[in-house]
């Protein structure tokens, strides 16, 4: 984990969050500027700057995929459906240089 990383504060609990599902390789808590009703992230609790350090021996991001669906799952919004996305680079709008996927769902979503 980085020392100053915001989301491996939060894994470690320095910085307080709502959580809204842990084991022990993924966080998931929700946004504190939601995007949606439902905006929760999944984090690796190993620290990866982005989706570019995922390789298929570090199959992350299908381990932060079904953390995301399972949990969309427990919410209800299977049936309405949800979005998952994954941002990287400043012009994707990824502001936090620490791996995540987010969960969006809970009403109609714009297009993109």
């Amino acid at each position: 984990m980085s020392n100053d990383c915001l989301f491996c504060k939060i894994i470690r609990r320095e910085i307080p969050a709502k959580i809204a599902f842990e084991d022990d390789q993924v966080l998931g808590f929700y946004d504190i500027q939601p995007s949606a009703p439902v905006h929760i992230l999944f984090v690796p609790k190993k620290h990866l700057d982005s989706v570019m350090q995922a390789t298929v021996e570090e199959p992350v991001v299908s381990l932060l995929s079904d953390r995301a669906v399972k949990t969309a799952e427990k919410l209800g919004l299977q049936p309405t459906g949800f979005r998952l996305l994954i941002n990287y680079g400043p012009h994707a709008g990824q502001t936090v240089h620490h791996l995540h996927l987010h969960l969006l769902g809970g009403a109609q979503l714009s297009h993109l």
